[in-house]
């Protein structure tokens, strides 16, 4: 005859012992799920941290990978081309004779007509977009992009409003050449160029406001050369400087939009490398095609 406890009988007693089970596989889960969330971070986490890796692992290695040299090479060779047979490219303010007829022609406040014309500035104005696309190209946080973001308009809002309403007259020439060190200057700040060759890393956030101050002046002067009514030029004025910032707006989530796509690939920083090549192709076009033009002024004058 088989012996049965208490225990196998009575109800009361199974259903603690189940209980007590579903307790401890409980307090198991909820450990494992601690220890899990450590190891099992954000995707975004993951792939920063292999990145950073990946960049640990080539330090002080500033030579490109092949491909990577290809890239930037085809690159800069397209970008120079385009500047040698498309002169006009290497001029990113201009403004278009449609547009400037109308600013001309214009009496009397037209408010959505300059926002339109401010908004596409900023989005056509390539040199804009380029030291956009530097600024913001290591920026993980929405925080340090909203601060370095704001310094830039409030740098080259202040340059413009004083520019035309201010009378404040500079030689386009000079301001746009500075305007192509400045996306020359982010793209080796990127490549961390400055701590590597001269030991030192400058203000990043006083240089974006200082250069701010020159592209706004660079939007300036191309107003400042066409003939403008009196008529409701302050109003006219501003909400041309609030149409840039619409289009700094348009062009920056655009921006923001590919990079976090972008950033998601392991060879994220690899590729990094050729793109402020490329970047800084593009200032050193602008910065000869300036400098060139100034020379030329000057010896026809």
């Amino acid at each position: 005859m088989l012996m049965t406890s208490r225990f196998d009988t009575d109800p009361q007693a199974q259903e603690r012992s189940q209980k007590c089970e579903r307790a401890t596989q409980s307090a198991c889960a909820t450990r494992c799920v601690r220890l899990l969330r450590t190891d099992y971070r954000p995707v975004s986490d993951r792939i920063v941290t292999a990145n950073l890796r990946d960049l640990q692992r080539r330090r002080g290695k500033l030579r490109a990978m092949p491909l990577r040299s290809r890239v930037a090479v085809i690159i800069a060779i397209a970008l120079i081309v385009s500047a040698l047979v498309f002169p006009g490219v290497a001029n990113a303010h201009n403004v278009s004779k449609r547009d400037a007829s109308f600013v001309e022609s214009n009496h009397g406040a037209a408010i959505p007509a300059f926002l339109y014309l401010g908004a596409k500035h900023m989005v056509t104005g390539y040199d804009h977009i380029a030291f956009l696309i530097g600024v913001v190209f290591f920026l993980y946080r929405l925080k340090d992009i909203v601060q370095y973001v704001s310094l830039f308009t409030l740098g080259h809002s202040i340059t413009l409003l004083g520019g035309v309403l201010g009378g404040i007259h500079a030689n386009p020439y000079a301001i746009d050449a500075i305007i192509g060190l400045s996306v020359v200057y982010k793209a080796f700040d990127n490549m961390d160029g400055f701590r590597r060759f001269f030991g030192f890393e400058p203000n990043t956030k006083l240089a974006v406001l200082i250069f701010g101050l020159f592209h706004g002046f660079g939007l300036a002067t191309k107003l400042q050369e066409l003939t403008m009514s009196k008529d409701g030029l302050i109003t006219n004025i501003i909400s041309f400087n609030v149409g840039v910032e619409i289009g700094q707006v348009l062009a920056l989530s655009a921006i923001l939009i590919v990079l976090s796509i972008w950033r998601t690939q392991s060879g994220f920083l690899r590729q990094a490398f050729a793109t402020n090549t490329a970047l800084m192709t593009v200032g050193f076009i602008l910065v000869g095609y300036q400098a060139a033009g100034y020379f030329v002024a000057s010896h026809a004058s």
